[in-house]
């Protein structure tokens, strides 16, 4: 494991310890390019998996050849790959962007700085306007036009969105806010070096500093919402995400991204974490109840034994 060789040897027990600062600041030790490397190999790894359920589709079922390149068939391991995996609920706006298609379709099949987006995740069986933004999004990852750099996987569940939180280089968000209780997926993300792409809304509004993703939507004028999103989205991915992500040294290696990479994981994983919620819970609240006399819950309680 690669933060064990570096960080071990400086913090032995730092498992133990994963929702303070200090051990997460030890990141800054894991070179670049180790960094780097074990990304794409998270990255070839989400690749084969989709490539082999297309193949599984090809050889089982005969699958007509624009299904197969909306599965992912087409997908490059050396482009910049977008994740968007999660339900299928009106108010997560999946097919945001694609608000102005003839502009998505100049970033996706940008010659020299082309970007590709994975899409996954399910619609309730009740949610029409879900499952029908779900087949929107397939039907345009069909289109010849978009040069199968959109790609729709099925049979999303927990394998699946294990090797998208892992293997992608950006994960999307964009919600209509303030409808988003929380984003755990951007959570799991964020630890495993993959940047932040969204609104501002959930839980990226603890979690970006200006320093380990992007966010819009702060500034809306309520005339068209989806519309200024999308718009901002697209200026951002042009002007920000695509340049530092191709902005490579003689070694290939994106210094500025994985610089973010590292910012995201220093500043997300120890507040982001189960042991920093359960121990905040304990210290503000369970800890103080028990020792108030005047408010001890348990006071009244008759021990078992003596039932």
């Amino acid at each position: 494991m690669l933060l064990n060789r570096y960080i071990s040897p400086i913090c032995p027990d730092w498992f133990d310890h994963h929702d303070k600062d200090y051990v997460w600041a030890l990141i800054d030790r894991v070179p670049d390019a180790k960094l780097w490397e074990l990304h794409y190999a998270l990255k070839i790894k989400l690749i084969n998996r989709i490539l082999q359920f297309k193949r599984r589709d090809w050889m089982k079922y005969q699958a007509d050849c624009a299904n197969v390149v909306a599965g992912g068939a087409l997908i490059d391991p050396n482009a910049l790959t977008i994740g968007f995996a999660r339900r299928f609920s009106t108010y997560k706006r999946a097919d945001l962007i694609f608000q102005d298609l003839d502009r998505l379709k100049r970033i996706l099949n940008n010659p020299w700085k082309p970007v590709q987006i994975i899409f996954a995740g399910k619609a309730h069986p009740a949610d029409d306007e879900g499952k029908r933004i779900l087949q929107r999004i397939y039907q345009y990852a069909q289109q010849p036009e978009f040069g199968g750099r959109i790609a729709f996987v099925e049979d999303y569940g927990e394998q699946v969105a294990k090797y998208l939180v892992q293997g992608v280089d950006v994960w999307m968000n964009n919600p209509i806010p303030p409808l988003e209780a929380s984003g755990t997926s951007g959570m799991k993300a964020a630890v495993n070096g993959v940047l932040n792409f969204s609104i501002a809304d959930g839980w990226w509004i603890e979690g970006y500093n200006g320093k380990n993703g992007w966010i819009f939507g702060k500034n809306h004028t309520n005339n068209d919402r989806n519309w200024e999103d999308a718009s901002e989205m697209y200026s951002i991915l042009e002007k920000e995400i695509v340049p530092c992500y191709y902005d490579t040294d003689l070694d290939g290696i994106p210094r500025r991204w994985v610089a973010m990479m590292k910012e995201s994981i220093k500043s997300n994983a120890p507040r982001f974490s189960s042991r920093r919620m359960v121990k905040e819970y304990m210290h503000k609240y369970y800890t103080s109840i028990l020792s108030c006399k005047e408010c001890n819950i348990f006071s009244d309680q008759i021990p078992y034994e003596e039932k």
